[in-house]
């Protein structure tokens, strides 16, 4: 199956999987579920291709075994991103940037995590980059561990299992096979679709807050002329 690189050919899907295999997907979903360095690995274009390459044979490892480790591989990944954050603590906020580690992104994940609280974990699993700091930020946050882990557990199946039985699926469809580069591109902007949601948001929101800034301060340069009512109360007097 050739499918259409999207950004450098060392991280096209299939190039990923017909190179390194099972363990190549089970090592990147690991990493991209909380190594600081895994942010920009293809988690759920790899999960897809993964699925469908299973349902055409050429993947030969039974689908509920791929399944299962792929969810163990995101959970664990969760697992170690926790820790790391509860042992690095606020350090994480003060680290400079660097080419492989952006200060925004550890921000983003935070407001996130701020924002949805607990069940952050299970949808941060849906959006990229997000989904690597989130459990990050949880650990550095010190979420109760036992909530961690509930939510860990679900965010993982979730993603980890559902991503892969899509891909399986579809594959099935003669249609989805045939156009297998159109589908890797609309499982990544589907996925880019809560970030862009997210930015909408917080660019109306800037603006509004703008907006009624400047109102205040046109009331505030206004407030040196009396009003019509305290010129009267002044005439009066």
């Amino acid at each position: 199956m050739n499918t259409l690189a999207l950004g450098p050919s060392w991280l096209d899907p299939d190039y990923l999987i017909n190179t390194f295999g099972l363990p190549g997907v089970l090592l990147i979903v690991f990493a991209e579920s909380g190594l600081l360095i895994g942010f920009f690995l293809p988690g759920d274009s790899l999960l897809f291709t993964t699925g469908l390459l299973v349902t055409t044979g050429q993947l030969k490892t039974p689908i509920w075994l791929v399944c299962l480790l792929v969810a163990l591989a995101a959970i664990i990944g969760d697992q170690v991103g926790y820790l790391f954050g509860r042992k690095v603590g606020p350090s994480l906020f003060n680290r400079p940037d660097s080419r492989l580690f952006k200060q925004e992104n550890v921000e983003k994940a935070h407001e996130f995590f701020e924002k949805y609280g607990p069940k952050s974990l299970i949808l941060a699993r849906f959006v990229p980059v997000v989904r690597t700091f989130t459990p990050i930020i949880a650990g550095v946050s010190r979420m109760n561990y036992r909530s961690f882990i509930v939510f860990n557990i679900i965010g993982g199946v979730l993603w980890g299992v559902g991503v892969t039985l899509l891909g399986s699926a579809l594959g099935r469809i003669d249609f989805v096979h045939e156009n297998i580069e159109a589908m890797l591109i609309l499982i990544v902007l589907i996925s880019v679709v809560p970030i862009a949601i997210e930015f909408l948001r917080a660019r109306s929101k800037s603006k509004k807050e703008a907006a009624s800034g400047g109102g205040e301060g046109h009331g505030s340069s206004a407030g040196g002329n009396p009003s019509p009512g305290q010129r009267g109360r002044h005439a009066k007097r």
